[in-house]
């Protein structure tokens, strides 16, 4: 018999979500449980401690294996988890801090899926409280109340890779401008103490001097005025490295490129029990046992349940969302755009991220693939759909990347679209010792790795030495961090070059600094001095302040273990630029083959990958510079 839990509400109680599979329900139950009744006292401390320590390091890849080895059937770990985007980086993290014995491994790379391809926005969905309001669905309502105070918790956790963004909501009518400002004055209303910043009402006059780009005339239509209102926003795939980086120094062992090739059942019983490991840079196999396995295999969740039973119902309805990124001027630093209904219903944005723009997104049945690609037709709905809303011409040719990420939605087998099937998260227990986490969303993955861990030691009857602590323990690089910290960088600093077998002594500019600051917080130091002392200043890509030594770094802290690795999540390149990104290859990975030793096979294996990995983003087909030109 299949055991169900209920995702945790925000101290509120109300009937269970049932979705059906097969013939059974799942169940996800409320247990009522406070955000503010944690645990903390001297745990917290001890793990703050660990986490700021100066000295800190993270155990190497071969360690965090050894360390997987060793946990024998005789000397099991309490939980293994399967997948290293948000949610099961965010287990490993909950449980280690727990004081429990975790392991986690992941096919590929942390956030190598959909937790890296996401709309970058930590939201508490303006779209859900719409629904609640107007279907009368007090379900809707909780999942906003849930999400704002998660919001509120991922950026101040994580605030060197979080901050909040306002958004500007385009009128073309005085019934318009008032029932947008009612609305997100009723969102201001439901965040109460986890508000970020008030909404407001801008005339047509003013909304053009925060959005130049925003056309004031259209067809048949003249602007009214804008209403701004707060939602969060983040570096998705750093926050994510940082959650796996930070439950690795909490005592997590965490393997990333390494593949659960079956699941190991206990004999008799058929309580799953561990799993067969292979490790896909070595090609060694090897047995972890776990009194409890956690699937968070996000879209791939199927997949490993299937490993449990191969006539497993299927449980995800796999929707795409592609996005596009765009030249800086597309929109004003600091200020996004959302366009409330497009052509066919659905909400479109620009959103600045990381000096230039991003805009999407679609939202459409797909099939599950390892590295999901967007069409050309996806392209142009979104370059059509923000033309209708801006002052200058939107071209194809503009378009520096573009991706398609997979969400992976927990299926209600009467929905009609991906659109009416809810976010919300489910967390079962469908075979014993396996118990699986999904649907839900990056703004909340962090209650889904609570929930999730909750439910794996009611499961296994694990011992845990506190409650959960991770509603206010900061990411590595976030304690003691703030937005002033660069300036330490660009007096402190310099940037050493090699340029024609000759040093140059460059400063640490500003550009330079802030992106350091901003992707690694306190951390930042220590690659500046990699940048200083070891004659790795140079920038990657021209354009963008990505410098040598970040290479370095990661490969030595961040588990960076290939050339896709960091020039898609522990930078940003091959969302940002993929012919940036492709320019910078070649030195990424002359640096990674000094890091970790490897020959020129390899190291050509790594370009071939590497460009392939580019062509999923359309890179034959996006924007491109020679000698300046952009063609």
């Amino acid at each position: 018999m299949a055991r169900f839990f209920r995702a945790r509400r925000v101290s509120v109680t109300a009937g269970a979500l049932a979705v059906a599979v097969g013939g059974s329900y799942m169940a996800v139950r409320d247990t009522s449980v406070s955000s503010s009744d944690r645990g903390g006292g001297p745990a917290l401390e001890a793990l703050r401690r660990r986490i700021t320590d100066p000295a800190a390091v993270v155990p190497s890849r071969a360690v965090q294996q050894s360390s997987l080895i060793a946990a024998s059937s005789g000397n099991p770990l309490d939980i293994l988890v399967i997948g290293g985007g948000a949610t099961g980086s965010g287990v490993a993290l909950d449980a280690a801090t727990r004081g429990l014995r975790v392991g986690l491994v992941e096919r590929e790379d942390f956030s190598s899926g959909t937790s890296s391809r996401s709309t970058k926005l930590i939201h508490g969905g303006v779209r859900y409280l719409e629904k609640a309001v107007f279907n009368l669905d007090y379900g809707q309502l909780k999942l906003v109340f849930h999400a704002l105070e998660e919001r509120k918790q991922v950026i101040d956790n994580a605030p060197h890779l979080c901050h909040a963004l306002p958004c500007m909501t385009p009128c073309f009518g005085w019934f318009e401008t008032l029932y947008y400002w009612v609305g997100l004055k009723m969102y201001d209303l439901v965040a109460g103490r986890h508000l970020l910043h008030l909404s407001r009402y801008y005339s047509a006059q003013e909304s053009s001097e925060l959005f130049p780009t925003l056309a004031r005339q259209g067809k048949d239509r003249s602007l009214k005025g804008t209403v701004v209102y707060y939602d969060g926003q983040m570096n998705d795939s750093r926050v994510n490295v940082g959650i796996a980086c930070t439950a690795a120094l909490a005592g997590a062992a965490v393997l990333n490129h390494a593949e659960v090739i079956s699941l190991l059942k206990e004999d008799g019983k058929g309580r799953i029990i561990g799993a067969r490991i292979r490790d896909n840079l070595s090609g060694k196999e090897f047995d972890t046992y776990a009194k409890v396995v956690v699937n968070a295999g996000g879209p791939f969740c199927d997949s490993v349940r299937k490993l449990a039973d191969k006539d497993a119902k299927t449980m995800i309805c796999p929707s795409s969302g592609v996005h596009i990124v765009l030249p800086d001027y597309y929109s004003p630093q600091g200020m996004g755009l959302i366009v409330p209904k497009t052509k066919d219903g659905r909400v479109v944005f620009m959103l600045p991220w990381l000096g230039r723009t991003v805009a999407g997104t679609t939202d459409s049945n797909t099939t599950i693939t390892m590295l999901p690609e967007p069409r050309e037709d996806e392209i142009e709905f979104i370059l059509d759909a923000i033309r209708d809303y801006l002052n200058v011409k939107v071209r194809r040719m503009d378009v520096l990347s573009a991706w398609s990420g997979i969400r992976p939605l927990a299926m209600d087998p009467n929905a009609k679209n991906t659109e009416s099937i809810s976010r919300d998260h489910v967390v079962c227990e469908d075979f014993p010792g396996l118990v699986t986490i999904t649907g839900g969303k990056w703004t909340t993955y962090r209650s889904m790795a609570e929930d999730a861990v909750n439910a794996a030691i009611k499961s296994g009857k694990l011992n845990p030495a506190n409650k959960c602590l991770t509603s206010t323990l900061c990411l590595v690089g976030g304690d003691g961090w703030d937005p002033a910290f660069f300036t330490v960088l660009a007096q402190e600093y310099v940037r050493m070059k090699n340029t024609q077998n000759s040093l140059v002594r460059g400063v640490m500019d500003t550009a330079a600094a802030k992106h350091l600051s901003h992707s690694y917080g306190t951390m930042a130091q220590r690659v500046a001095s990699i940048a200083q002392n070891e004659n790795l200043g140079k920038r990657l890509a021209h354009g963008y302040p990505y410098l040598e030594a970040e290479v370095a770094y990661c490969a030595r802290n961040e588990y960076c273990e290939s050339a896709v690795d960091f020039i898609a999540r522990r930078s940003r390149l091959a969302f940002l630029d993929t012919d940036a990104a492709s320019h910078a290859l070649p030195r990424v990975i002359e640096i990674l083959a000094d890091e970790h030793n490897w020959d020129k096979s390899r190291q050509n294996k790594e370009l071939e990958t590497a460009m392939k990995f580019l062509e999923t983003f359309r890179s034959s087909k996006n924007a491109q510079f020679h000698d300046g030109w952009h063609t």
